[in-house]
């Protein structure tokens, strides 16, 4: 029985005034929040038992999802390492399962499945998915040799013939859990996988090259929008029919629209309205002319 994590709990502060109003994982990428992309990336792997850790605007998430996670609330902010220790004992089953993490602000392609598969032939501690990037320093190199093991980490370690950069996704042993502190803020790549990697335990990673897109900065969340409109992508698990215009979205005739634009549910484009390259949440009223913005409840946001 393989369990998973949707990491969830972070501040958004590269986000800015919008994070206010709502935590990352509730960020509408065509009017789909975002931690509804990675849950339908673990079901679509058969795995039905998911936990979500939350903090800021917790109660949003929340409200969001419903019943049927595990919902592990942090009263102070836990790290990618405490967040995983406070639900070990589940997530593990009890010490006995590897199981899933999943970063809560990213839409991929990732087969989780196929990643579990290899975790579980090789025995390694942890498997990562990577992607060789030309400016894998920038994102905190991880170095792949050629037979998918990894020989560095973060200038840990050892150069090998692939720098690559960690997707956010990886397989973690419970040995690799038993390294990272029993309580408190803590951090899985510093204090677990660093330690584990310089002791010689096997870490794996799968080298990806499909579609994988992060949503941490504005400039990069309206990206992620535009990529599934463009249509050059196909998710292999969307969360739902993706759709620039909300059904219940009200667009006035004369209004206009570019095809960048993105329509939340319950909002309204009045007439006269011209817009280029513009997200537009859920229950916004929108006129006038705007070019690479995000329009919410509470104000137009500028890129």
């Amino acid at each position: 029985m393989t369990r998973a994590l949707v990491l969830a709990a972070g501040l958004g502060t590269r986000m800015g005034a919008l994070s206010d109003e709502r935590p990352k994982p509730l960020l509408p990428v065509c009017d789909v929040p975002l931690i509804r992309y990675a849950v339908a990336l673990l079901r679509g792997a058969g795995i039905d038992e998911i936990a979500v850790n939350l903090h800021h605007r917790g109660e949003l998430i929340r409200a969001e999802l419903g019943d049927g996670f595990h919902y592990s609330e942090e009263r102070d902010i836990l790290g990618t390492g405490g967040g995983i220790v406070k639900i070990a004992d589940w997530l593990t089953n009890g010490g006995r399962d590897s199981f899933v993490v999943v970063n809560g602000k990213i839409v991929t392609n990732i087969d989780v499945a196929a990643t579990l598969r290899h975790h579980d032939a090789t025995g390694a501690t942890a498997t990562m998915v990577v992607r060789e990037v030309p400016d894998a320093k920038k994102w905190g190199a991880i170095d792949v040799g050629d037979d998918g093991r990894v020989t560095g980490i973060i200038g840990q370690g050892r150069p090998a013939a692939h720098a690559c950069m960690f997707t956010g996704v990886h397989v973690l042993s419970p040995r690799l859990v038993a390294r990272l502190p029993s309580t408190g803020e803590s951090d899985s790549i510093r204090q677990a996988y660093i330690p584990a990697l310089l002791d010689g335990e096997r870490i794996e990673a799968i080298r990806f090259a499909g579609y994988w897109h992060e949503h941490s900065t504005p400039e990069r969340y309206l990206q992620g929008n535009w990529n599934l409109l463009a249509g050059s992508v196909t998710l292999t698990h969307p969360p739902a029919p993706l759709r620039a215009v909300s059904p219940s979205a009200i667009v006035t005739p004369g209004a206009q629209l570019s095809p960048l634009v993105v329509v939340g549910a319950r909002s309204v484009v009045r007439a006269g309205a011209k817009l280029d390259r513009v997200v537009i949440w859920p229950d916004s009223i929108v006129d006038g002319e705007i070019t690479n913005a995000i329009v919410t409840p509470k104000g137009v946001f500028r890129v």
